[in-house]
């Protein structure tokens, strides 16, 4: 069980401390089994004061010490990171990289070692525990090695385990960067709101609520969006009008054209820092 296990946090910024905090408010895991590292010693006294974790700037202290190692740095620094953290590791441990856009290929090469690796993808909402993130596994892992990482990401959303090499790009393209688009959304319906007549205040106010509501009618509901949608759409009414009017904009291939935009970058990305990660490491693919 996950309660029981010792988990490091290699990385202890936004993403890392989301996670230390849906770990312990969720009680998935506890305070004692926790050990995070920073170089910032501010930001260490500040999550162990908030959650009640050990704390260290000794990268190699965390990998010693847990037995689920969770790489949450940037990925400008996760090839160092690694380079310095490989020696200690092996497979007696769980590795789960969240470093964005760097592939299971990359972080192989920079261990280069037969190791129990999980990428990871959460998304920004994890800061309000509704993330979606994508869960991919290496070669290497053993059975439960999954459910294991499931349960540090369903703390703070919902996962998915996916085939990293087909799909972990079309998720980024999707979930990933989507928050993006919603936010783009909510603004242009705050913008609209306020040309009728709304103050901005509560323009922007009923479009996040309209949003929010959408959406969780969607998850409990079951339906289909187009059933929903259908619902709402009454003959001859307002909201007939205004589909139709997003129709004659293309939004729905905008929308389509957006996701496989950000999918493409996110590949050119990915087979970018693989190429980087083999050369940095003197290996030849």
């Amino acid at each position: 069980m996950l309660t029981e296990k010792k988990i490091g946090f290699i990385g202890s910024g936004n993403m890392g401390e989301a996670l230390v905090s849906g770990l312990v408010l969720s009680k998935a895991s506890k305070p004692e089994n926790i050990i995070c590292s920073d170089i910032a010693e501010d930001l260490l006294a500040d999550i162990k004061k908030k959650y009640g974790v050990q704390t260290t700037t000794d990268n190699l202290e965390v990998v010693e010490k847990a037995e689920i190692i969770v790489y949450a740095t940037k990925p400008q620094i996760l090839g160092a990171v690694l380079k310095e953290t490989a020696p200690a590791l092996d497979k007696s441990k769980l590795i789960i990289s969240i470093a964005a856009g760097v592939p299971l290929a990359a972080i192989a090469v920079g261990l280069d070692k037969e190791l129990r690796l999980i990428r990871s993808m959460p998304n920004i909402c994890a800061f309000v525990k509704e993330s979606a993130t994508a869960i991919a596994a290496g070669e290497f892992v053993l059975e439960g090695d999954v459910e294991l990482a499931k349960a540090i990401f369903n703390s703070v959303g919902e996962t998915v385990f996916i085939q990293e090499n087909v799909l972990m790009d079309a998720f980024t393209g999707l979930s990933g960067s989507g928050p993006a688009y919603i936010f783009t959304i909510v603004d242009a319906m705050a913008d609209a709101g306020v040309k009728m007549g709304l103050s901005r205040k509560d323009a922007l106010f009923l479009s996040t609520q309209t949003v929010l509501g959408a959406a969780k009618l969607l998850l409990e509901s079951k339906e289909h969006p187009g059933q929903l949608k259908d619902r709402v759409a009454s003959p001859g009414g307002t909201a007939i009008a205004g589909i139709h009017t997003l129709e004659q904009g293309g939004l729905r291939t905008t929308m389509i054209n957006a996701i496989e935009s950000a999918t493409k970058r996110s590949k050119e990305l990915g087979d970018q820092m693989v190429k980087d990660f083999i050369e940095k490491n003197g290996k030849k693919k």
